[in-house]
């Protein structure tokens, strides 16, 4: 799982920040991390099983990209990693979580800033 986690934020970054060939390679291999990430969840509430837990509080920032991931890689969270999705919502019903975690369309218009003082269309 440790794979999946470190390369994720590389990943993103180029699916919003690059063109062709390379956002779509970027793109198969976010959807692979997050392939890897829903198989070690499984059926379990969160990465640790029954509670939440250091792997879910290092992981969870990484919801906060979902909608950005969604509109900028052409990706449907939902129904391509329902797993992950509803271990996200199950996260933000944390208060410690909720009131430290950005929201998705917050962090979406900050990579939109960063895309236009980089020019990147």
């Amino acid at each position: 799982m440790q794979s999946g986690f470190v390369q994720i934020y590389p990943i993103g970054r180029n699916l919003w920040a690059s063109e062709g060939e390379v956002k779509e390679s970027s793109k198969k291999d976010l959807i692979q991390c997050f392939k890897i990430l829903e198989e070690q969840l499984g059926d379990k509430l969160y990465f640790g099983d029954e509670s939440f837990g250091y792997i879910d509080l290092a992981l969870i920032p990484f919801y906060s990209f979902f909608y950005t991931f969604e509109t900028l890689g052409n990706l449907c969270m939902v129904a391509e990693f329902p797993k992950l999705v509803e271990w996200g919502e199950r996260c933000l019903q944390k208060e410690s979580v909720s009131k430290s975690l950005s929201g998705q369309k917050e962090v979406y218009e900050v990579i939109l800033q960063i895309k236009q003082k980089l020019g990147i269309e």
